[in-house]
């Protein structure tokens, strides 16, 4: 099939020369995966199984049920919500987590965003390890904090070492550490976390991404556990992809009370919708069967790892729902050629790799089908 790409970036703004904008902004392209309507989409890490119709009549009751009142302001401090975030992070990690450790905003990138307003801003420094999460940096300009990259080992490992020298000389306010890591899908153990906090004491914070970490394999930990440790540490979620609920729009963490105190001075006022607030509320009362198809995706993921070896690629290991792949000589080429054929996955990550969400079965033997088509093209082009 050919599919126009024209749609594959942002489009690109208008004549800004005459806006008064912030001169670190100028020329910057906004943030976004590409959006094309094809028939295998594999390119944000969706959970690609949607809510039943049992969680949709709930979902639709429960706003139903606070339609009513909206010409009031919703509870500002999402009292019912907190408690039922605490409750599934219980059960799902193992740890007692109290509501006044948990906060909320409208996706894991606002909590981020709040993080770096409170904790970095004008002579303060955040820093993470490259390859990480791209919105990492743009988290840091927008929150006029100074933004310092170091490295990970080749085989995507975490190096401590690495990290001891950086905190040593920036003294970071903020240290951002996706655990699985995006875009390569490693996880952090308790060594690396509980050494960072204790290189960075009080004089910032700890912020551990798990956005992914329903996902994680057995005997892989959350940094949950340490929260009773490290008061300067904070771990966040996401009802975006294990929960299916990308499009609600929550995210939430658990730290020290205090830190989540710290958050309500930079917390725009009723930030969390009424709406917003019971979709996730609904969404909590069927944790269940929403991460009923985790341990699928799981076996999945195992599965697409074994698959691209054996195809001769080089793989990360993965304890999320996405798979970081390589090399290739021009990745924007097998990319294209996938595209050709229907399957969007994503670029990005070093130089010559390829990431893939995780899909259905059909999903992902059609993503095998048309990578074996462009492997066979490139392998005959002698450019893989």
């Amino acid at each position: 099939m050919s599919t126009d790409t024209s749609a594959s970036t942002p489009a690109p703004p208008g004549d800004l020369s005459w806006v008064p904008l912030r001169e670190e902004l100028r020329g910057v392209a906004p943030y976004g995966a590409p959006q094309l309507d094809v028939p295998v989409q594999l390119n944000v890490n969706e959970n690609p199984y949607g809510p039943s119709a049992a969680v949709v009549d709930d979902v639709a009751a429960s706003v139903a049920r606070v339609a009513g009142t909206l010409n009031r302001y919703p509870d500002r401090e999402f009292t019912e919500l907190r408690a039922g975030l605490a409750a599934y992070l219980g059960v799902e990690a193992g740890v007692r987590v109290d509501p006044a450790q948990v906060w909320a905003a409208n996706g894991s990138n606002e909590v981020m965003l709040q993080l770096l307003q409170a904790f970095g801003g004008p002579g303060r420094t955040a820093i993470s390890f490259a390859p990480t999460y791209s919105m990492y940096p743009e988290y840091a300009r927008d929150a006029m904090t100074d933004w310092v990259a170091g490295r990970r080992h080749e085989d995507f490992s975490f190096d401590l070492a690495e990290a001891e020298r950086l905190v040593a000389e920036h003294r970071p306010s903020v240290v951002l550490l996706p655990s699985p890591n995006n875009p390569t899908g490693t996880a952090l153990p308790h060594e690396v976390v509980g050494r960072l906090c204790d290189l960075v004491g009080d004089d910032g914070v700890v912020v551990i991404d798990e956005a992914y970490a329903e996902f994680r394999r057995s005997g892989t930990p959350s940094a949950l556990e340490l929260l009773d440790r490290h008061r300067n540490l904070v771990v966040t979620r996401t009802m975006s992809k294990a929960f299916a609920l990308a499009g609600a729009r929550l995210g939430y963490l658990a730290a020290a009370p205090e830190l989540c105190d710290a958050l309500r001075v930079v917390r725009l006022p009723y930030h969390l919708s009424a709406v917003t607030q019971a979709t996730a509320l609904a969404a909590l009362r069927h944790a269940e069967e929403l991460l009923g198809r985790v341990e699928e995706l799981r076996a999945e993921r195992d599965r697409t790892v074994t698959w691209l070896r054996e195809q001769g690629l080089e793989v990360a290991d993965s304890d999320a729902n996405f798979v970081l792949f390589g090399r290739f000589a021009d990745r924007d080429a097998v990319w294209q050629r996938l595209l050709d054929d229907g399957v969007l996955i994503r670029v990005t990550g070093p130089e010559g790799w390829l990431r893939v969400s995780i899909g259905t079965p059909a999903e992902m033997q059609a993503f095998r089908s048309a990578l074996t088509a462009a492997l066979d093209t490139t392998t005959e082009g002698g450019d893989r």
